[in-house]
């Protein structure tokens, strides 16, 4: 391979790990969002209950709470819906998917369509650039403690696959048994568990 096809892998992995780390702090993101989701779904039912009870609202000492209760209740469905976090969820797993689809697809540039034409290379990675440009246009900006829970997931491996682990060495002739070079995966580098 020459060297203008070696750049461009190693810009195609870079991307690739670009992608993997925003997907990956987009799904952290989304479960933090998704409880919240469940927080304010649940609690408006639980104070509501609660507000008209009549273990509660008949007691004198108790109306205070029954009353604090009741204003939540109604309270909370509008900040629910001020932070509009359905349509932010529907967002953020729209752009999550679309940086692990462009994860998959660098990968698959540099390990396979690098082996063919350096143009049609080079015109694959152009391609998947305009994809990754318009994928980060929609400005998001994720908190920074779910890039850090991202990160640590995937420095744990959390994103490995098992195939990943593997190495592919080239063996010698002699040592394959065959008159030609022959691809022979290795044991794993590092334990996946």
């Amino acid at each position: 391979m020459d060297d203008r096809t070696q750049q461009l892998i190693v810009e195609c992995k870079r991307q690739e790990e670009a992608c993997l780390y925003m997907s990956a702090t987009i799904f952290e993101w989304l479960d933090g969002l998704r409880f919240w989701r469940i927080v304010f779904v649940i609690a408006p039912i639980v104070l509501g209950s609660v507000a008209t009870g009549e273990l509660v609202a008949d007691q004198a000492e108790w109306k205070w709470f029954a009353a604090a209760s009741a204003l939540l209740a109604g309270i909370i469905p509008a900040v629910y819906k001020a932070l509009d976090l359905d349509v932010s969820l529907t967002i953020l797993v729209g752009k999550a998917d679309q940086f692990k689809l462009l994860q998959d697809r660098f990968r698959q540039a540099a390990t396979v369509t690098a082996l063919g034409p350096f143009d049609g290379f080079k015109s694959e990675f152009a391609d998947l650039m305009n994809r990754m440009d318009a994928a980060r246009t929609s400005n998001l900006a994720p908190p920074k403690r779910f890039f850090k829970r991202a990160q640590v997931k995937i420095n744990k491996g959390h994103y490995d696959f098992c195939v990943d682990q593997l190495v592919p060495t080239r063996q010698p002739a002699a040592a394959a048994g065959s008159s030609s070079n022959l691809m022979q995966i290795t044991t794993p580098r590092k334990s996946i568990y």
